[in-house]
């Protein structure tokens, strides 16, 4: 099987806790060739969509990991599988980038997550899709209604929509303290429009990932604990990230969305939940692998190439 992962810069990657570095090394370690290529280099030419692809070797070394043929301009259709495993932002170079895929699938490629599926669920938006498991939430570019929702709830948190890693998550608490500064900010004076949702104090025991992979539920969730009195539990904040089983409201959201997402062509999901609520559905690309399996024992990476053969058998 030929595999090719559209990636951010592959010299970018921390080995030590990268999903899609473990990805590759479990496609490896079964014997598959692995090829790279990052959005720039995504065309469509002629009316074919075709990327200059570089087959990667992988050395074994967890430092100087790989070695890069020279790239050559194929079809993606030349492929058995892409992942797209680019990470945000989700700005319009994304969107044009699942188009450009979305035409590849039409010529015969094979493209996990979908491309049009990808673009149909934005990860903060999504979670409204499923209201039952959600806290108290407002999505709009409006002051007032804003500042309303903040008099009723009194402690909210206030996020931008196309956000990663924590970036850009405000608190503000019963006092309102600088609520007009990061409205002004966030929504850009009232050009861009942001998601607020009522503060859940149980982020002080860890924002959970938990995994849908092939519509089947990851047993372990990692829980990214906030430090240092952060607000914010993602690693890429200072987040401790220590893995737990799944508890029953877990597996309830969980089981609840992971057939649903999978049917429309997500193979690959990351929730995030606080407490009992669901706060985040991320289709990106989806991280914690490599947490998951060094403190379980669970082959994270093994169940996603599983899924991927799967899928691929089904066609």
């Amino acid at each position: 099987m030929k595999i090719a992962f559209l990636t951010d810069p592959l010299s970018e990657f921390k080995t030590y806790k990268d999903s899609t570095y473990a990805m590759m090394v479990e496609a490896h370690r079964r014997g598959y060739q692995i090829f790279a290529f990052g959005p720039d280099d995504l065309a469509l030419d002629n009316g074919q969509v075709i990327a200059s692809i570089s087959k990667i070797n992988l050395t074994g070394d967890s430092t100087d990991w790989y070695r890069a043929d020279a790239p050559v301009s194929v079809p993606l259709s030349d492929f058995d599988a892409v992942l797209q495993r680019k990470d945000p932002p989700f700005d319009m170079e994304y969107i044009y980038a699942t188009y450009l895929l979305e035409m590849a699938e039409q010529q015969g490629a094979r493209v996990f997550n979908k491309p049009a599926a990808i673009r149909n669920h934005n990860e903060k938006l999504t979670i409204a899709q499923f209201s039952q498991f959600t806290a108290p939430t407002l999505v709009t570019r409006n002051e007032q209604r804003i500042r309303a929702f903040h008099q009723q709830h009194q402690d909210i948190i206030l996020k931008p929509l196309d956000g990663m890693g924590g970036m850009g998550i405000f608190r503000i608490r019963e006092d309102g303290m600088n609520l007009g500064s990061v409205i002004e900010t966030l929504t850009d004076n009232g050009r861009r429009t942001i998601m607020v949702q009522r503060y859940i104090p149980d982020i002080v025991h860890g924002d959970k990932r938990i995994l849908l992979i092939g519509g089947k539920v990851v047993p372990f969730a990692l829980a990214r604990i906030p430090q240092n009195g952060e607000v914010r539990g993602n690693l890429a904040a200072g987040g401790v990230g220590v893995a737990q089983p799944l508890s029953a409201r877990d597996l309830e959201i969980a089981q609840t969305l992971a057939p649903q997402l999978y049917q429309r062509g997500l193979l690959l999901v990351g929730l995030d939940v606080i407490g009992s609520y669901l706060t985040e559905v991320n289709v990106t690309s989806p991280t914690c692998f490599q947490e998951i399996t060094a403190q379980t024992g669970v082959n994270v990476a093994g169940m996603l190439i599983d899924a991927l053969e799967t899928a691929l058998a089904g066609q």
